[in-house]
């Protein structure tokens, strides 16, 4: 399919009145089923492939996470019923007579995950795993065994995916201040910090407001005078974080949510809203960029715990975004590149049924100087997926 090459026609971002940009962070319950779904096909992927040489059919991009209850206090609540995780999907459970341990994989890359990546939670009393993973369609099986014969791997869906770049500068500082917040280093420094941070930035003119919600953890905050202090020094660390990406005038308001005179406070015992006020589930966060943005393009795919070599529902958002992030790191008289990708069950990945680029220039120019070098990037960008899951599995590309 030869790609369709025409101007973008929308007004560049950073000059709309408007702009709304969210990011749920590493705590947010959606983003732990996101994070855990992938996790698994992760591991499953592994499994194949050191015990088979190949990777087998699956998808486990389905995730619930049932809140569970709790009773924060300052200096320390508990944990009365834990959160529930339950993982479902369909993924190849026996191969050439060898059994498949699903579950107990399942199971351990996603206590490995939590264990890793929260400060104050236990993945062994806090959270209750459930697998309910069972073996692939007959048909999707053979459509999957058909294409890893032959190397050339088949679409096993028919959708879309979308990519935009660059990242305007509010999406920047969106995504900074979460990945900034649950840093290992800053955890360290201040450990009453929780994982569960979410941050909506908004833009009216050149005007960004902020407003981050921040699960703080009970143990490591004495009382209200002391939330309330720790709640300040962490409104001027995300002023200074949003200072190092642009000057635009900020507002930052932290967990709006508290009244002071009554006492109430976001605390948490374990730093995820998921101990009792939250649920959470796959697909309802961050898109592939780690963004939520709906002034941009954007496809309700959830891209995580599907498989990495023939589903196009991640496969094809993870290359959007790189087509048009190479396009305007390629060719400097590019600002703005968005790329849609859309493709056919049964069809080569390799070969959308359509491929959509949009891009808008430094000055006026003809989309006809450039669309050779579109093409060609394109192109190469296809002629690599292929190869894309040894990146995905080993987690240089995340999905969330």
């Amino acid at each position: 399919m030869k790609p369709i090459v025409r101007p973008l026609t929308a007004m560049p971002i950073e000059l709309q009145p408007v702009e709304i940009v969210e990011r749920k962070g590493l705590g947010h319950p959606d983003t732990i089923c996101d994070a855990l779904a992938e996790q698994v096909s992760i591991a499953l992927c592994k499994f194949y492939y050191e015990r088979f040489g190949c990777l087998l059919h699956h998808n486990v991009d389905k995730a619930l996470l049932w809140g569970g209850s709790a009773c924060p206090a300052f200096g320390g609540g508990r944990v009365l019923a834990p959160s529930e995780i339950f993982l479902a999907g369909r993924a190849t459970q026996e191969f050439k007579g060898v059994k498949v341990p699903v579950e107990e994989l399942a199971i351990a890359s996603c206590r490995d995950w939590l264990r890793q990546n929260f400060h104050a939670l236990d993945p062994e009393r806090h959270v209750k795993i459930h697998c309910l993973v069972r073996p692939g369609s007959v048909d999707l099986a053979e459509l999957y065994d058909r294409a890893s014969a032959t190397g050339n791997w088949l679409a096993n869906d028919t959708s879309c995916g979308v990519g935009y770049a660059p990242l305007s500068p509010l999406e920047q500082v969106v995504y900074r201040i979460e990945k900034s917040l649950n840093a290992p280093k800053f955890k360290h420094s201040c450990p009453e910090i929780g994982e569960d941070i979410k941050v909506m930035g908004i833009r009216q003119g050149k005007e960004i407001q902020l407003t981050v919600a921040c699960a703080f953890v009970d143990r490591y905050v004495r009382d209200l005078d002391d939330y309330c202090c720790k709640k300040a020094r962490l409104q001027e660390i995300v002023r200074d974080l949003v200072r190092q990406v642009t000057d635009l005038p900020v507002t930052v308001e932290i967990n709006t949510g508290d009244d002071v005179k009554r006492l109430s406070a976001y605390l948490t015992v374990t730093g995820t809203s998921a101990e009792a006020g939250d649920d959470g589930q796959v697909g309802r966060g961050n898109r592939t960029n780690g963004l939520i943005a709906p002034c941009r393009p954007m496809t309700l795919e959830a891209a995580a715990g599907k498989n990495p070599v023939t589903h196009v529902g991640k496969l094809y958002n993870v290359v959007a975004s790189q087509i048009a992030a190479a396009i305007v790191e390629e060719i400097p008289d590019i600002t703005t590149a968005y790329c849609y990708l859309v493709s056919q069950i049964g069809k080569p990945i390799s070969k959308p049924q359509l491929i959509d680029v949009q891009i808008q220039t430094r000055q006026v120019m003809l989309v006809e100087g450039f669309r050779d070098r579109v093409e060609e990037i394109v192109r190469d960008r296809l002629l690599q997926i292929g190869t894309l899951w040894q990146a995905l599995i080993r987690g240089e590309i995340p999905v969330y």
